[in-house]
């Protein structure tokens, strides 16, 4: 018999992949939250969509975070993903100079991601991550300018499914605490932005 499948029709794969996409795109997210699609990596996955985030409190202040939050799909699987889904995030704020000296600093961080993961159900597996501080002395003509520290937490995780609504708010929870956000209180559902 002819193979009579419209080569055109999107793949399965693909369908799958495009659904979990949209719902991602209808969420809504604290108001400080200012999330924009970006050109996502093209040769890590077949399937593949990038968001950038920052968050900030007032309209015309410098971001007091940015991140991006990024989602792969290979219907192949790869062994070191443990699934076919893959999450890879990275938030990055500029924190007091004295915590430039916290030996803490780097297991605090790390746990405001496992923590969040943790209190919202996001199911998961396969968390590994860094976390990274840069201190930045001034010299010279500029030993004027204070210190300044910044801190970048960069994760990957594999969901379990591909609902990654819980997956998107919560890592944009991360990013507000990582910029010194007050946490939105449980059970309110914020009135904020949507991904464009």
């Amino acid at each position: 018999m002819p193979d009579v499948t419209d080569r055109r029709a999107p793949s399965r794969a693909a369908s799958q992949f495009a659904e979990a996409v949209e719902r991602l795109r209808g969420v809504s997210l604290r108001p400080e939250v200012d999330l924009t699609e970006i050109p996502a990596p093209q040769r890590i996955a077949p399937h593949s969509v990038a968001l950038s985030a920052e968050i900030a409190t007032h309209l015309d202040e410098d971001p007091l975070a940015t991140g991006r939050f990024v989602v792969l799909f290979d219907d192949d699987a790869p062994e070191a993903w443990d699934g076919t889904w893959r999450i890879v995030t990275l938030a990055r704020a500029r924190l007091e100079p004295e915590l430039a000296s916290d030996p803490l600093l780097g297991e605090v961080g790390w746990s405001w991601l496992t923590d969040a993961l943790h209190t919202s159900g996001a199911a998961h597996r396969a968390l590994g991550g860094t976390v990274t501080r840069v201190v930045s002395e001034s010299f010279g003509t500029l030993a004027d300018t204070d210190p300044s520290v910044e801190m970048e937490l960069r994760a990957s995780w594999t969901p379990d499914g591909d609902d990654l609504v819980d997956h998107l708010t919560t890592w944009t929870d991360v990013l507000a605490t990582v910029a010194g956000v007050p946490p939105v209180p449980h059970g309110v559902t914020p009135l904020g932005h949507r991904l464009h």
